[in-house]
């Protein structure tokens, strides 16, 4: 049944996370004849077609990656990360569907090649290709009937290209009523994420910026699998490039799932503050 498929891992992982889910469907107006899931590649034309004549006209648009992460993680990273944030942040905010997670992102220059390019496995397009994957999700979306369309990164390299399309396709769309916003604050969560590690007693040089202990950390939480921490270079190799920074090896899923926290409140705080109708289904869906 997709309903189990759906709500289980995110139920499990919630509660691990001290309620990370804070807005369960139990609680929302809509909850009774909510989809089965908020997927929308799980649904059928039909389906989306109801859901949004009852209310789901919010739809986040995730961006993930394929890229190297060392030879500890695997190169979908990104993309079951901001799957998984995505859900829950719709399950918050309630009223919200997920659009399937863009995998094709800048990752660097590929000739000669920069950033996650140098590593055999990365899979990067230019930033004007991404720029207009995003605008023709979001001009299909707008054609469906959704009329907040909310881009999600999950990966560095993605968010000016998506800020640059948000702010055009937001003055294409205001005559129509429809609303493409920039979740800015979902990525820049990282500086959030960062001192709060230090606060646990971690470094610059320990947190790392690429692969390190936050990335490892959150898909520890989100898919284990996908993580093999007996990989990682011994340190009779540290000045040989490996792709990851930092010392993933003190990463656990237990700092994963506070991290993804920060992450996921601050999406759902920026969100409901740029669609204040969302906002109402804290308060029991009072008009």
């Amino acid at each position: 049944m997709r309903f189990a498929h759906w709500l289980a891992p995110a139920v499990v992982l919630s509660l691990a996370a001290g309620g990370v889910a804070l807005g369960a469907l139990a609680g929302r107006p809509w909850a009774e004849s909510a989809p089965q899931t908020l997927h929308m590649a799980d649904m059928t034309s039909p389906e989306i077609s109801r859901a949004i004549s009852q209310g789901a006209t919010t739809v986040i648009v995730p961006s993930g990656g394929i890229e190297q992460n060392g030879a500890h993680m695997i190169l979908g990273k990104h993309d079951q990360i901001v799957r998984w944030t995505a859900q829950e942040i719709a399950t918050t905010l309630g009223r919200t569907l997920v659009a399937p997670v863009v995998s094709f992102v800048p990752e660097g220059d590929f000739d000669p090649p920069s950033g996650n390019l140098r590593f055999p496995g990365t899979i990067g397009v230019s930033e004007e290709a991404y720029a207009a994957v995003l605008e023709g999700i979001a001009r299909s979306l707008k054609g469906s009937g959704f009329r907040n369309i909310c881009f999600i990164a999950d990966h560095g390299g993605s968010v000016r290209p998506q800020a640059a399309v948000a702010a055009r396709l937001a003055r294409a769309f205001a005559s129509d009523g429809v609303r493409v916003l920039d979740i800015s604050d979902y990525y820049a969560a990282g500086d959030a994420q960062f001192d709060a590690l230090r606060a646990e007693g971690e470094t610059t040089a320990t947190i790392g910026d690429h692969a390190g202990l936050a990335d490892t950390s959150e898909l520890m939480a989100v898919n284990p699998q996908g993580v093999d921490l007996s990989r990682l270079a011994p340190a009779a190799d540290a000045r040989r490039p490996t792709g990851a920074s930092g010392d993933p090896a003190r990463a656990s899923a237990e700092r994963g799932r506070a991290l993804l926290k920060i992450k996921i409140q601050a999406a759902v705080k920026q969100i409901q503050s740029l669609i204040p109708e969302l906002r109402r289904d804290d308060e029991g869906g009072k008009p």
